[in-house]
């Protein structure tokens, strides 16, 4: 089952139990979906979809730190909660312990003292979707780090 197989049922379920709220978020995330394959006029890969997502909770993210910085609190939680409703359907990202050894192994494939953006670049193409890009960075450039102080 795709992921906008599976949002629409969720949209009729939501529908049959009167969850107003998650409803309307699973419209909305249905409607952005539809969106983007129109805007393609192809059909979209499962990874477009939650690519879509993605995006969908990025933007909650940012909703929420503006509203918290406005002073609406109560408009930050109701975000919060929609952001959390559009992360279930967003495979797990990495821990940081997994992200760290997923680096390392990234960096151990580009020889012996690779560049930063050369770490990047093969570290955000590998870890695209699984992590944040400022984790990925991060755990790059500790790993760049670590790897310039053994020698």
């Amino acid at each position: 089952m795709s992921l906008l197989e599976k949002l629409t049922a969720d949209v009729q379920a939501a529908l049959k139990n009167r969850d107003t709220e998650r409803l309307s978020t699973l419209r909305l995330a249905v409607s952005a979906i539809t969106y983007r394959r129109i805007e393609r006029q192809a059909p979209l890969s499962e990874e477009d979809e939650i690519e879509v997502l993605r995006k969908q909770v990025k933007q909650r993210e940012d909703a929420i730190a503006e509203y918290l910085r406005a002073g609406r609190p109560e408009r930050a939680e109701q975000e919060r909660r929609e952001r959390d409703i559009l992360a279930e359907y967003l495979p797990t990202p990495l821990s940081p312990d997994e992200l760290r050894a997923a680096v390392r192994d990234i960096l151990a494939g580009l020889g012996p003292k690779p560049e930063f953006g050369a770490a990047m670049k093969a570290a955000m193409a590998a870890l695209r979707g699984r992590a944040p890009g400022k984790d990925i960075a991060a755990a790059v450039r500790a790993a760049l780090d670590t790897a310039q102080q053994a020698s």
